[in-house]
This record gives structure tokens, C-alpha cells and sequence, in this order.
């Protein structure tokens, strides 16, 4: 009896001085309930490689038409060109050649020939006959020159006295001209034979030349 009261005082103490506590529960963490903010930003990244362009389209050209060169080739050793004098017509009544009376140059007109081809050994063409009529009555003479031209190089020759014409009664004076009166040194077997008239006064003195009458008649040695 004695140790059952005793062990129901030692209880009742035990209880008195250790209060049962009821345990504590640990705070719950409260998380914050704020929308999260998304932030955007842009960057700008250098390309390391240009993009490709595209190339345009190849012009077409335009249809162009066939272009034509003419080529022109130089001899080594062109003959020089000589000017011609106007062309001598014929005169059908008579025959013959009758040159232009600008050539008189004012000092003579009616000028003829009768040939337009002299040769040193053709019969045919050995002789020409020319005739020309002073306009200045002061001319009482006349004298006749010629010159040869070389028709395959060019070349031209001094000119050369062939002497007086012959006074016609008509006031015209006449030459017969042989092709064995041209220089030996000049003889060309293809060239020229220009010629000149001279007006001389009673005294001796030059009144008027006539224009060089060149390239109108063929001069040859042989028959051509």
C-alpha cells in the first residue's frame, strides 16, 4: 500500500514539474506569389558573311549591223600625180583636136593639133601639127616649147625649145612637130608630151605665155 502511494506521488510531481507541451509545427515558407517579368532584348549580331546578291541579268545587246573595213593598201612607190589640163574635144569637120581657149590664158586662142599620139619610130603617129592664133596684136612671134613626163615613175623632164612657129596670112602661126625632135636624153617608151606657146614682141621680149597643156598627148617609142 505504502509503495503504491508512493509511486502515484512520484507521477504527480512528474506531471507538475514537465507540462506537456504540444509540439510546434515549423512556419510553412511562403513563396512570393509576384508574375515573374520576362525581359526581352534585342541584339544585333554583325553577319560575318554578306548574303549573296543576285546578279542582274545580262543585258542583251542590241542586234548591230555587219560593219564593213575597207582595206587599202599603198604601193611602196607611188608615182607622183600630176593635175590635168582640161580635156581637148575634136572638131569633126576637119578633124582636128581643138583645146580649150582658157589654156591660152588670155594670150591665144583657136588652138589645134592634129594628133594626140606622137612616137619616135611609128609612122603613123611620127608627126603632129599644131596651130594657135595670138590675141594681142603686139605677138609677132611665137615659140614653141615641150616637156616630157615618164608615165610609169613619174618623172619630168626640163622643158625644151622646139623653135619658131611658122606665120600664117591668117595671123596664125603653125608648127609640124616630128618625134624625132624630142631630146635623146627624155625618150620615155610611155610618157607625156606637154607643150607651151610663147608670145614674143618685135623686139624679142616675152608678151604672154599660154598655160602648160599637159597629159593630152601620149608620147612612145614604139608603135602602141
Amino acid at each position: 500500500m505504502k509503495k503504491l502511494l508512493l509511486l502515484l506521488l512520484a507521477l504527480t510531481l512528474t506531471a507538475c514539474a514537465s507540462p506537456t507541451e504540444a509540439p510546434v509545427a515549423a512556419p510553412t515558407e511562403v513563396l512570393p506569389t509576384t508574375t515573374p517579368v520576362v525581359l526581352v532584348q534585342t541584339v544585333v549580331v554583325e553577319a560575318t558573311q554578306a548574303p549573296t546578291d543576285v546578279p542582274p541579268p545580262t543585258p542583251v545587246p542590241p542586234t548591230a549591223a555587219p560593219v564593213v573595213v575597207t582595206v587599202v593598201v599603198e604601193a611602196t612607190q607611188a608615182a607622183p600625180i600630176q593635175p590635168l589640163a582640161p580635156a581637148a574635144t575634136t572638131d569633126s569637120s576637119g578633124g582636128l583636136i581643138t583645146v580649150d581657149n582658157t589654156l591660152g590664158a588670155g594670150w591665144f586662142v583657136n588652138i589645134t593639133r592634129t594628133k594626140s599620139q606622137l612616137s619616135l619610130r611609128c609612122q603613123l603617129y611620127k608627126e603632129i601639127t599644131f596651130k594657135v592664133k595670138p590675141t594681142d596684136p603686139v605677138i609677132t612671134e611665137v615659140q614653141f616649147y615641150y616637156r616630157i613626163q615618164d608615165r610609169k615613175s613619174g618623172a619630168i623632164f626640163d622643158w625644151q625649145n622646139a623653135g619658131r612657129m611658122i606665120s600664117e596670112v591668117d595671123g596664125t602661126f603653125t608648127l609640124n612637130f616630128n618625134g624625132e625632135q624630142v631630146n635623146a636624153d627624155s625618150r620615155r617608151a610611155n610618157a607625156w608630151l606637154d607643150y607651151q606657146f610663147v608670145g614674143l614682141s618685135r623686139s624679142g621680149g616675152v608678151v604672154g605665155r599660154s598655160e602648160k597643156i599637159e597629159q593630152q598627148i601620149t608620147y612612145t617609142i614604139e608603135c602602141p
